[in-house]
């Protein structure tokens, strides 16, 4: 009733964008001088009477039934005035977005002002377009367009030529997108469906068909190139072709020297390339040599060489020459391949710590099949495929063109994955190769995941690398989890195994320590009773060897010692007068205290005896007629 609009489609769409507001909705539509606000008294009108079902019409407006929808209501408060409402447009210019956020009341030319200080474009030259209501003077005022708050605009410069930046841009664009060619071989009715980057060049395209149909490329008649391909030198992005996908037609150029039943027998078998086919060497001038050369060096430069040697003696020279061909034909961005034996691959895939594990990818080369250059160029060496094989897969690789690779191969399939496996790769047909073996190590065996063939695409062979990635995944955290468990275990026998260890070194360093210390106590004990034997054989010497004791009643003078041991004890004897003091040390040692240990002290006055002459008589150092004396031991 307020707005006129009755496309129910509108009105949701426009509640939407306001978030199914019904004021900021209707604000948004009618002019401000007609606008609605929602009050504290509920729905006011603002600067005369409100819109009813007939608004547009100015007789309508005048009427008593305009103001049936919403009657005129004055406040008895002071009115609140519109908020100016703000717009949002994101501007496009070539490779640009500029973001511009105004009030609605400001007008077209103010959006041209703010583009021209940020594209550095006059506002003359420009073309404002994407408005919904059609094209717009600079004076429009944007409420009156009725917008919404988001808005999305772009900029026209017709006066203006594009600059080279915008356009290396594009080119480059086109340079990296890949072209999907349908080519039809006219003479046997056979579709190949090729890859090519933008980049790629039309000789290269008619290079590429020779090696599919065996037409010489000066003996191809196509149909079906845009009139601009004028040059085998233009590359993809800039002939013209359609995006993504066009479609062509070859055939073989008739010679006037060449009879019916010539051009139906060289169209029977398009895979058969002869060594000796004239068009070859007519065709010679197309690689810069001429007809001289191609009977010498530069003929077997034509003809690729093979991807590994036949009967190669070992497999890592082999895989060697593998990778340094498959470079030099498709380039340096190609996954890593392992050199070395199968055995050798199966070790570093399969044989490792469970964490350290991956899938192996095996790549069955063969030059006679019409998919492998397309799966090499555009699959094998695509940088999505190369990263994700060198992070998860350990890849190796073998040529199946030759029969004896080919034989040697199937041998080495038969021992390591069974007979099945090598079967089901006997009966593949040349035209279903290249073949790409994902296989997973298990305890016991090894497990073909997936049989990949040629004829697929980047993203299915993604696919299925990712979908073999995680069954390989879910083995390996049980893999993961028995090696972890089974590490503890051995963790914990090894601590035992050690602690016990350790305890036997430990009752072992004991009982050597007791047994030295009970040896060294022998050796004491043995040295001690060495040493008293010999004090009591040096004692009974000396006991021996003493003057007998002189009698009371002896005639001769006799002096009459008294012996104080420290223990205590006294003993006494009777010496003559005339005995060296000698006499008395060796009665002393006799009775068990050498004069080496002891010192004999006398009482009055207190002086060390054993300091004395030994060899002065008794009665000369005056022990005489008696005299007590003690022992004490020397310090």
């Amino acid at each position: 009733a307020c707005t006129g609009i009755e496309n129910i489609d509108e009105a949701i769409t426009l509640l939407e964008q306001n978030n199914w507001d019904l004021v900021a909705a209707i604000n948004g539509v009618i002019p401000q001088e007609n606008g609605i606000l929602q009050s504290e008294y509920g729905v006011e009108t603002l600067h005369g009477p409100a819109y009813g079902p007939s608004s547009h019409s100015p007789a309508a407006s005048s009427t008593p039934s305009s103001s049936s929808a919403f009657r005129h209501v004055v406040p008895s408060r002071q009115i609140v005035e519109r908020q100016p409402r703000m717009l949002d447009f994101r501007v496009e210019y070539r490779d640009r977005n500029v973001d511009v956020v105004l009030e609605d009341s400001s007008t077209v030319g103010d959006i041209k002002h703010i583009l021209e200080n940020e594209l550095q474009i006059p506002a003359s030259k420009m073309l404002l377009k994407g408005w919904k209501t059609g094209d717009v003077d600079d004076s429009t005022v944007l409420k009156s367009l009725h917008l919404p708050k988001n808005n999305s605009l772009y900029v026209l410069t017709p006066d203006l030529p594009p600059p080279s930046s915008s356009h290396s841009g594009a080119l480059q664009e086109s340079l990296n997108q890949n072209f999907m060619l349908i080519v039809t071989h006219r003479e046997v009715q056979r579709e190949y469906n090729l890859n090519f980057s933008g980049s790629s060049t039309i000789q290269e395209v008619k290079r590429n068909v020779y090696d599919l149909t065996s037409i010489p490329v000066r003996h191809q008649l196509w149909e079906g190139w845009p009139p601009s391909a004028t040059d085998d030198s233009m590359t993809l992005a800039v002939s013209g072709l359609t995006f993504p996908c066009h479609r062509l037609t070859v055939g073989r150029r008739s010679s006037p020297v060449q009879t019916r039943e010539q051009s139906e027998e060289q169209c029977t078998d398009v895979h058969m390339v002869s060594d000796s086919d004239g068009d070859d060497f007519e065709d010679a001038t197309e690689f810069g040599v001429d007809d001289g050369e191609m009977f010498g060096v530069a003929s077997s430069a034509l003809r690729k060489s093979p991807m590994m040697p036949e009967n190669a003696e070992n497999e890592g020279d082999a895989l060697l020459q593998f990778t340094a061909e498959f470079s030099s034909r498709y380039g340096d961005c190609h996954p890593v391949y392992f050199i070395g034996s199968l055995e050798a691959a199966f070790q570093e895939a399969f044989y490792g710590k469970a964490r350290d594990r991956k899938l192996l990818a095996i790549y069955l080369h063969h030059d006679e099949s019409v998919l492998t250059n397309v799966f090499c160029s555009q699959m094998l060496c695509a940088e999505s495929i190369v990263s994700y094989l060198s992070q998860n897969f350990i890849t190796w690789a073998w040529d199946m063109t030759k029969e004896a690779n080919r034989a040697r191969f199937l041998t080495m399939c038969t021992r390591h994955f069974g007979s099945v496996v090598a079967q089901t790769i006997r009966t593949q047909k040349t035209d279903q190769f290249p073949l790409f073996l994902i296989i997973m190590g298990k305890r016991s065996s090894n497990e073909v995941l997936n049989v990949i063939q040629g004829n697929t695409t980047v993203d299915e062979l993604m696919m299925r690398l990712m979908a073999a990635m995680e069954i390989f995944s879910a083995q390996q955290q049980e893999d993961i989890k028995d090696e972890d468990e089974r590490e503890a275990r051995e963790n914990v026998k090894r601590e035992q195994d050690e602690a016990y260890r350790i305890s036997l070194e430990a009752d072992r360093a004991k009982r050597e320590a007791q047994e030295r210390e009970m040896a060294e106590q022998f050796r004491l004990e043995q040295i001690r009773k060495e040493q008293e034997e010999e004090r009591e054989a040096i004692r009974l010497s000396l006991e021996q060897s003493l003057p007998p004791e002189p009698k009371e009643e002896s005639t001769e003078s006799v002096s009459k010692l008294r012996i104080r041991t420290p223990s205590g004890e006294f003993f006494e004897r009777r010496f003559l007068a005339s005995s060296k003091l000698q006499v008395v040390f060796d009665f002393v040692a006799s009775k068990g205290y050498p004069w080496e240990e002891y010192k004999l002290l006398g009482t009055f006055p207190r002086r060390d005896v054993t300091q004395l002459d030994p060899n002065k008589s008794l009665l000369e150092v005056k022990l005489y007629p008696q005299e007590t004396l003690f022992l004490e031991a020397k310090e």
